[in-house]
């Protein structure tokens, strides 16, 4: 008695030390109550997939994260068209970390907030959805656009034996590692190997930060690795992004221009790749050069191939919002918003001259520690770098992003400050 006694006592305290399930660990209110959605268990959707023959749909949603907030409220719960969508016709994945992701299979600009894959079971892929850019975090995502989307990955789906060749290059090569946990490059795996919570979540910008973490590593890091995905107005298309493939506009003197595409087009494919989004254009730019190269482009409803030539760093364009730019070496660990405007007026600086605030020194780090060693205080105030003052408006992260294309660790940043009305300049080293 008294043993079953004890063994009862054991398997009520295991079950009462389990975890609760992962939404209430992450808070994900836009899933609760969603039954159109498998929850974070891909093999599951495969299965299911399989079994009824519909296509994958599946999202990737960093849940802790504002950006993406509004739309990810749309897609997961409030659209009616989208929820009918996902329930109906396909197979409807909603993946919020990536500790078990197949990184051969999923790939995908990882420094969004909100990304979608549509497939076949088989692991055919059929599309991508979802941009981010300076402009913000919904620039270019609408319901409007993931809805036609979602009806022409359909279209496609029921006659995809016909277009295979146009399909065959949306997959990525195969990674020497499958998973997260098995990067080289990524750090803090002791953190991620417990059970998920807000706070040891692996977000999707954390595969972006393994990779430049071993490019830095090996000596391999440079500034051409960083211009990934760009969007089609690098090469002079600004695509609808209503529509997602239709062009609103073609910029002047571009190669777009150049090689005869209109507004009012929609493209059709491009390098023999079938496009069905604006996230589809950026894969095909993704893996080209930053070089002079050929992008081969033919719309919809056209027998004529435009060929756009690109000059030598037309993938070049600002990546200050990227998340994975915050552990880019070398890392500042010092937060610097801009100077508010009162501040401005007490630093009595020329009109239009912009400055930053230094508000947060990380002391725990070693980058922190060297800034307060070298003489950075709070409440200094950045007004210039290497001589130059900040004449357009400066934030935390182009100052960020402006240090990380120009600087590597080892260096000694130049900057000019105002500390209590004195001008200081300043040798900031770079870990």
């Amino acid at each position: 008695m008294k043993t079953l006694i004890a063994l009862f006592i054991l398997t009520a305290a295991s079950l009462s030390a389990a975890p609760p399930p992962l939404i209430d660990r992450l808070n994900d209110e836009h899933a609760r109550g969603q039954n159109q959605w498998i929850y974070n268990d891909f093999q599951k959707a495969f299965a299911e997939a399989k079994r009824t023959g519909k296509p994958i749909f599946v999202t990737f949603r960093c849940v802790p994260c504002k950006e993406c907030k509004a739309f990810d409220a749309e897609v997961a719960q409030n659209s009616k068209v989208i929820r009918e969508l996902a329930a109906k016709h396909f197979i409807s994945l909603r993946q919020v970390e990536m500790k078990g992701v197949d990184l051969s299979l999923f790939q995908f600009d990882y420094d969004l907030n909100w990304a979608a894959i549509f497939m076949n079971a088989d692991g055919t892929i059929y599309s991508r959805y979802g941009t981010q850019s300076e402009a913000g975090a919904d620039a270019y995502n609408s319901v409007e656009s993931l809805e036609k989307t979602m009806r022409r990955v359909l279209t496609l789906h029921a006659n995809a034996a016909n277009y295979k060749k146009y399909l065959a290059d949306k997959r990525g090569k195969p990674k020497s590692y499958k998973t997260a946990m098995e990067m080289p490059g990524l750090e803090n795996k002791e953190q991620y190997r417990k059970a998920t919570q807000v706070n040891n979540c692996i977000h999707c910008h954390n595969i972006h930060d393994a990779e430049n973490h071993q490019l830095h590593l090996e000596g391999k890091m440079t500034n051409d690795k960083l211009w990934r995905y760009p969007l089609p107005k690098n090469i002079g298309l600004v695509i609808d992004p209503k529509d997602g493939l239709k062009i609103s506009r073609v910029i002047k003197g571009s190669p777009a221009e150049t090689s005869g595409l209109k507004a009012g087009q929609s493209i059709a494919y491009m390098n023999d790749q079938l496009i069905l989004s604006i996230a589809d254009i950026q894969w095909v730019l993704h893996h080209l050069p930053n070089t002079s190269t050929q992008i081969r482009i033919r719309p919809w409803n056209s027998s004529r191939e435009h060929i756009l030539r690109t000059r030598v760093g037309w993938k070049r364009t600002d990546i200050s919002w990227r998340g994975s730019l915050w552990n880019l070496h070398p890392r500042l660990r010092v937060y610097m918003p801009s100077a508010k405007p009162n501040e401005l007026k007490k630093l009595k600086l020329p009109a239009g001259q912009h400055a930053l605030k230094v508000q947060w020194i990380n002391n725990g780090s070693a980058e922190g520690q060297a800034a307060l060693k070298a003489g950075l205080k709070l409440n200094d105030f950045i007004i210039a770098m290497a001589g130059k003052p900040f004449l357009k408006a400066m934030d935390h992260d182009k100052f960020n992003a402006l240090v990380k294309l120009n600087y590597k660790s080892g260096q000694k940043l130049p900057l000019t400050l105002i500390r209590n009305g004195k001008r200081i300049e300043f040798q900031w080293p770079l870990q």
